[in-house]
């Protein structure tokens, strides 16, 4: 069971750094003010975004934004290990050793300016895991107060439990969006609702605005349709979809743009009717529900 209290709806910092908006420590700064204007309070991190560089840019900015610590919560993942100039890898591949999860925490508070992630989770399932090395390492960062709440990020139901056996495990990030709804179907949100693990969703908007398909044109038409039923733009629709399952899933945003931004929480208030969720889903599929 979680012991942090996250935000509603999450920013994701992925996009912020170089990896996309490369946004200044000044821009970095106002986003993080307007997200906790809008009462987003949490900031999705990994150590690889940015090739290990957005943390660091997002510890200045918080540094320099003198909001003080309680107000917001930070999580962030290892595990990935990329080919960057910062490290010295031949090949991309997952590390889950005892010591190179205790490291990279570590290296995470530095970057960040903080003594603690309220979450920290692993970034991708390795075959190589071994499930009494991570939960060696998961207790004694928790022991020593550097991680409040441990979870996974892409794991199937089987991998948790196989982690889940040796420490708790109070997340999950998948991706689930009206368009990659698999995790309501395989169990997968079964399973986390029954150990009490709180899903993550990145990517929630799917492939609505990203491609143009039969399903996405499909979507576009009835999402203009409930625009005009709830006054409420397409995204805050989709995020209300995922927010109405039981799962309790806290979608992770990654926009930077203010509007959408001041939109976002929004969704947390509408109250969509059952068969407009439903005809969300079924114009997914394309065909009715069996």
């Amino acid at each position: 069971m979680s012991k942090t209290a996250l935000s509603p709806i999450i920013s994701g910092t992925m996009n912020w750094g170089v990896w996309d908006k490369n946004l200044t420590p000044k821009e970095m700064e106002n986003m993080i003010q307007i997200c906790i204007e809008n009462k987003i309070t949490t900031f999705d991190h990994a150590d690889i975004y940015g090739s290990y560089t957005t943390e660091a840019d997002f510890g200045k900015a918080f540094k320099a934004s003198k909001i003080a610590r309680e107000k917001l919560q930070l999580i962030t993942k290892c595990g990935i290990q990329m080919i960057a100039e910062s490290r010295p890898n031949k090949i991309k591949h997952y590390d889950y050793s005892k010591e190179y999860i205790i490291w990279s925490v570590e290296e995470s508070l530095k970057k960040l300016k903080t003594d603690f992630v309220d979450v920290f989770l692993l970034h991708r399932p390795s075959p190589l895991m071994q499930a009494d090395e991570i939960a060696e390492a998961v207790e004694k960062l928790k022991s020593e107060g550097k991680i409040i709440d441990f979870g996974l990020s892409n794991f199937t139901s089987s991998q948790t439990e196989l982690i889940r056996q040796k420490t708790e495990v109070s997340y999950n990030q998948v991706q689930f969006s009206a368009t990659n709804y698999e995790p309501m179907l395989d169990g997968s949100f079964d399973y986390m609702q029954t150990h009490k693990i709180r899903p993550l969703s990145w990517n929630p908007l799917g492939t609505v605005f990203r491609e143009d398909t039969k399903k996405t044109r499909r979507l576009k038409k009835l999402l203009a349709d409930l625009v005009q039923k709830y006054s409420f733009g397409s995204d805050t629709l989709l995020l209300a979809w995922i927010l109405k399952h039981p799962a309790g899933v806290i979608p992770i945003a990654g926009t930077v743009n203010v509007a959408r931004i001041q939109s976002l929480m929004k969704a947390v208030e509408l109250e969509m009717d059952k068969e407009d969720w439903f005809a969300i889903w079924t114009e997914s599929m394309g065909d009715d529900v069996p």
